[in-house]
């Protein structure tokens, strides 16, 4: 049964392994998302989620580090949520679809509470 629980660790982390190398791959549309929801200092603001989502994801998906990781990945996942997938300030053809991303990532949060909770589990670096 330890298997299970390091593949829910990796399952778990590609969605931000994914969105960290996205986000640095096409930054000039990055720091463009980072500024249109008003993030303070859109470039720095930018680097610093890609990098947060990036690192945590990795450092999760190895049990390398982990509580940092999932730190990491609750700290992206709080502007993400709550500023660029606020669906109750759009308008409501837009209100479907982010509502659907706002509630996945309050998924994901208590997700990273867990890891935090019980660790890296077996499988681990």
């Amino acid at each position: 049964m330890d298997i299970l629980f390091l593949i829910g660790r990796i399952l778990f982390s590609v969605i931000f392994i994914s969105a960290g190398f996205n986000h640095l791959k096409d930054f000039t549309h990055t720091v463009e998302m980072a500024k249109m929801t008003k993030a303070p200092f859109p470039k720095l603001s930018a680097a610093a989620m890609s990098l947060f989502a990036l690192v945590g994801g990795l450092s999760v998906a190895f049990g390398f580090y982990v509580e940092i990781g999932a730190f990491l990945l609750f700290i992206f996942l709080i502007p993400t949520t709550f500023i660029v997938h606020g669906f109750w300030k759009l308008p409501d053809e837009q209100k479907e679809i982010q509502s659907v991303h706002f509630f996945k990532n309050l998924a994901l949060m208590g997700a990273t509470l867990m890891i935090l909770y019980y660790g890296a589990g077996p499988f681990s670096l």
